[in-house]
């Protein structure tokens, strides 16, 4: 497998979790409903075509703003929007506004990761050295 599909393979694995974390998140009753079956397909559909258009655009010059932080997290955030609204009907009175709030939520997520898990996740290291000893 050469260097770029295994890339590829990683961001389809990081662009499934934060989307279908976010929804799992923003759905009315998730919390309440987290061993719900219909609430885990939802959330991963949405995982699932997030991931396969953060990949398709991979091949595309907007795949260049997966190399910068806030770039990165825009487009997911936007995919992410993209990913829920094609999943399922809003479950809020005003339409879109489940899957905007989806789509802020991944982003948010993947720029939290971006800070967290650089350098071989330096700074979770760092904080668990610092209350375990």
């Amino acid at each position: 497998m050469s260097i770029e599909w295994k890339r590829r393979a990683r961001l389809f694995i990081q662009r499934f979790w934060q989307p279908t974390s976010a929804c799992m998140t923003c759905m009315p009753g998730s919390w309440g409903n987290v061993m719900s079956l219909a609430h885990w397909t939802i959330a991963f559909h949405t995982g699932l075509l997030t991931g396969l258009l953060a990949v398709l655009l991979t091949f595309t010059p907007v795949g260049k703003l997966y190399a910068h932080r806030y770039g990165n997290a825009l487009v997911v955030g936007v995919l992410t929007a993209i990913g829920d609204a094609y999943s399922h009907a809003s479950h809020y009175r005003i339409p879109y506004v489940e899957h905007i709030l989806t789509g802020a939520i991944s982003g948010l997520l993947a720029l939290a990761a971006s800070y967290l898990f650089e350098n071989r996740a330096r700074r979770l290291r760092a904080a668990w050295a610092w209350v375990f000893g």
